[in-house]
């Protein structure tokens, strides 16, 4: 068998942990909105409103009016409301990543789990898709089925960086200040760029995370380093990645061996299935170890679609 189904404790402590996971999520990103806080500060005869950042910066909003004593009034009680609701998340997370590890529910590797958690604490996930086998843990996770270990078992994860969103991606470095290793490195202090392949970050443990890119097109910015730093990661041109750019995504929460949990933003099972197919036959000097695998998944992909245990596009 190429993949057998969640127990019936597992398979609903996935869909519970799930839940909380994801009213957290959006909970969480509604905090990041009230960061920060408000004060009544003096100003000679006057006296106005200021709005201050984690950074220590501050923005006047206004002078003391009607209209700035409400927008006062709403901010600290939304704030409160939010942090209250966020705290009592925290605890039913915690919960449920305990029971998620001792029902044995997830098994995506810890360091997977970080990685993702790390890029999405610096609100960068939107820009990298997770490629190749790692997708395959997203598509398990919404099937409610565990895929055969030999189909898996790998020691580095691709993300696909998305050239289209570039400008954006470049404010965003902006306002991090830092640069996309060092975001790894919150996931694991270890991580560094490998010698001669300013692509890929490794750990300690021999880990390594691949940034893939499509081939230039257009005004794409070529070579390309994700932030200023020299140090930093510089993601290559991939073999047929303009394909998996342009593919469908698709997103599901994904559980680790230790019950913590993460969002996949990966490409649609159809997708997956296509891409592994022409790997296996038509991708040149492909080692057939390689062509064997990518057969095997994507038959395995292809079977959960035909079952009906992942959803077809819309």
């Amino acid at each position: 068998m190429n993949y057998i189904p969640l127990s019936d404790n597992a398979a609903r402590q996935a869909i519970d942990s799930s839940t909380i996971f994801g009213e957290f999520s959006r909970v969480q990103a509604q905090a990041r909105q009230y960061v920060g806080g408000m004060y009544w500060k003096q100003q000679g005869e006057y006296e106005y409103l200021v709005k201050t950042q984690l950074d220590n910066r501050q923005q006047r909003i206004g002078p003391r009016s009607p209209d700035t004593e409400k927008i006062y009034a709403d901010f600290s009680s939304r704030k409160q409301a939010i942090e209250g609701r966020l705290s009592s998340l925290k605890d039913a997370l915690k919960e449920a990543e305990r029971l998620n590890k001792a029902l044995k529910v997830g098994r995506v590797p810890a360091i997977v789990i970080s990685i993702l958690q790390a890029l999405e604490a610096a609100e960068l996930g939107e820009h990298f898709t997770v490629v190749g086998t790692h997708a395959l843990y997203a598509y398990e996770s919404a099937a409610g089925v565990r895929i055969a270990q030999g189909a898996l078992a790998t020691q580095d994860v691709d993300l696909l960086w998305d050239a289209r969103r570039r400008v954006r991606f470049i404010a965003d470095m902006a306002r991090l200040e830092t640069s996309v290793l060092c975001v790894l490195q919150r996931a694991d202090p270890t991580f560094q760029r490998k010698e001669d392949q300013n692509e890929t970050a490794i750990s300690a443990s021999g880990f390594e995370v691949d940034f893939l890119r499509r081939q230039p097109e257009g005004d794409d910015p070529h070579p390309f380093r994700f932030s200023d730093d020299e140090g930093d990661l510089w993601p290559v041109q991939a073999i047929r990645a303009s394909t998996l750019t342009s593919a469908p995504r698709f997103e599901h929460i994904v559980i680790s061996v230790t019950g913590r949990m993460a969002m996949m933003r990966t490409i649609a099972p159809e997708a997956f299935v296509e891409f592994k197919r022409w790997m296996a036959d038509k991708a040149k000097q492909r080692p057939e170890v390689k062509r064997r695998r990518d057969r095997r998944q994507a038959d395995i992909v292809q079977a959960m679609l035909d079952e009906g245990l992942l959803p077809l596009p819309r």
